[in-house]
């Protein structure tokens, strides 16, 4: 009778059920009610700070790994990136590996895993690179651009190249001759030009950091610059095949981001941008393997995301009940912010050396090239703003407790005395104490 009036309807409501069952009409369209506003908010585009949080769960920051297996992934995941090559193994690597060891890059460096090559020169003593696996390089790889006519030193040392193979520095020495340091300056306009490599990370290391304490165990007995170890290669042409390489890129930013939109290719200066990589990702989806959508808001409409990357997306569409906070280098592909995502104000830069701290994705403090300057984006309200300035600095404190730095010092913050401003507090209940500089931490004080 209830069912005839309408009162109660009857069907199988729980999962798995077998037997009928009877449920209350206005209960029901409550349920539906409540899970059709379930399923609106799971496809509605996320904030920006949520693709954030994504990127440092994605890419192993947010929990880093052990071990050589984890450092390939790592390898595997950042291909083809151009990163500085002063951090890309004390910031960038260090980030995702606990304990990261230089000896194991090596390591499978040695084994022929893995190959690094230069994009472009970064001042006098620095310059990108990008590390590939060995296999996936010529078509991840694209052609270089066109440089400048080689010198005839350079044409020597490529001559040489061509005819024997990877050489030692000795032996190209003594077949084009010269003044030793000529040849080394050479060496490395050629590897800057994306035209020669070298098998070990020795030769970049002595590059970047030329007054490194040496820590091999034992004094160098040769007589060249340390910056021309180990053997130097011609770099392996790029793979002929464009809808290849395309085909590639496309896979490899959906392994690094998990979710591609149109601003990331842009990031990467891949040659062609967006539309290069469109028909690609197009496809994939078509056949099922990526899917399209507008999954974060304020970014360009069209979006494709792996269907692992966008469970995850939604899933950090909540805050975490304890603070999410990552310190990164300003450069870290992990890091959205000026490039995929704008700045929070002008005037902000992905410089070498620069560093970012994100509570919960969003943009809390930008820490400029020497750290004694230090922009902050604290909310308006309480009690976030407090956690926020907290944060950030017990992420300041903990490259000194760590070992990271000796010591630090913060003299401005938004380009006023620090003591002026609302972080001071915290942190001194950090451990930094208060100078005629500024706020000072040292290794010492915190025993």
């Amino acid at each position: 009778r209830f069912v005839e009036r309408g009162r109660l309807v009857e069907g199988e409501f729980r999962p798995e059920g077998t037997q009928r069952e009877w449920c209350d009409a206005d209960v029901l369209r409550s349920i539906r009610r409540r899970s059709l506003a379930k399923l609106r908010k799971e496809v509605e585009p996320v904030d920006q700070p949520v693709l954030a949080r994504l990127l440092t769960s994605w890419q192993g920051v947010t929990k880093k790994r052990r071990g050589l297996e984890a450092l390939l992934d790592v390898i595997e995941t950042l291909q083809g990136y151009p990163m500085a090559a002063s951090i890309f193994e004390t910031e960038i690597l260090s980030a995702r590996i606990e304990d990261y060891k230089p000896s194991d890059l090596d390591t499978l460096s040695a084994a022929g895993e893995i190959v690094w090559m230069g994009v472009e020169p970064l001042g006098g003593r620095d310059g990108r690179i990008a590390v590939y696996l060995t296999d996936h390089a010529p078509v991840l790889r694209g052609a270089p651009a066109a440089p400048a006519a080689p010198s005839d030193v350079e044409e020597k040392i490529l001559d040489y190249l061509r005819t024997h193979g990877a050489s030692f520095f000795a032996q190209i020495h003594e077949a084009a001759g010269g003044f030793g340091n000529d040849l080394v300056d050479a060496m490395w306009d050629l590897v800057w030009k994306g035209l020669t490599t070298n098998d070990t990370f020795h030769a970049l290391r002595a590059f970047t950091r030329p007054a490194k304490v040496n820590t091999r165990g034992f004094r160098s007995r040769r007589v060249a610059s340390p910056s021309t170890q180990g053997r130097w290669s011609l770099v392996a042409p790029p793979g002929p095949n464009a809808t290849q390489r395309a085909t590639a890129l496309a896979q490899q930013l959906m392994t690094r981001y998990g979710v591609v939109t149109r601003e990331a290719p842009g990031a990467e200066n891949i040659a062609g941008g967006f539309s290069a990589v469109y028909p690609v990702l197009k496809a994939m989806e078509e056949k099922g393997r990526v899917r399209r959508g507008y999954f974060v808001a304020g970014l360009g409409a069209t979006q494709f995301a792996s269907g692992g990357a966008l469970d995850l997306l939604r899933s950090l569409r909540d805050e975490p009940e304890q603070p999410e906070t990552v310190m990164i280098a300003a450069t870290d592909p992990a890091n959205p912010y000026g490039t995929i995502v704008k700045w929070a104000r002008e005037g902000l830069t992905r410089s070498v050396g620069a560093s970012v701290i994100l509570v919960n994705g969003a943009l809390a403090a930008y820490i400029s090239r020497g750290e004694k300057q230090i922009s902050v984006f604290l909310p308006d309200d309480e009690p976030a703003r407090g956690i926020v300035a907290r944060e950030i600095a017990n992420a300041l404190a903990s490259t000194v407790t760590t070992g990271q730095r000796r010591a630090l010092l913060v003299a401005e913050v938004n380009g006023e005395p620090v003591a002026r401003t609302p972080v001071a507090p915290f942190l001194a209940e950090a451990g930094f104490v208060p100078t005629a500089m500024g706020y000072q931490l040292r290794a010492s004080v915190r025993g």
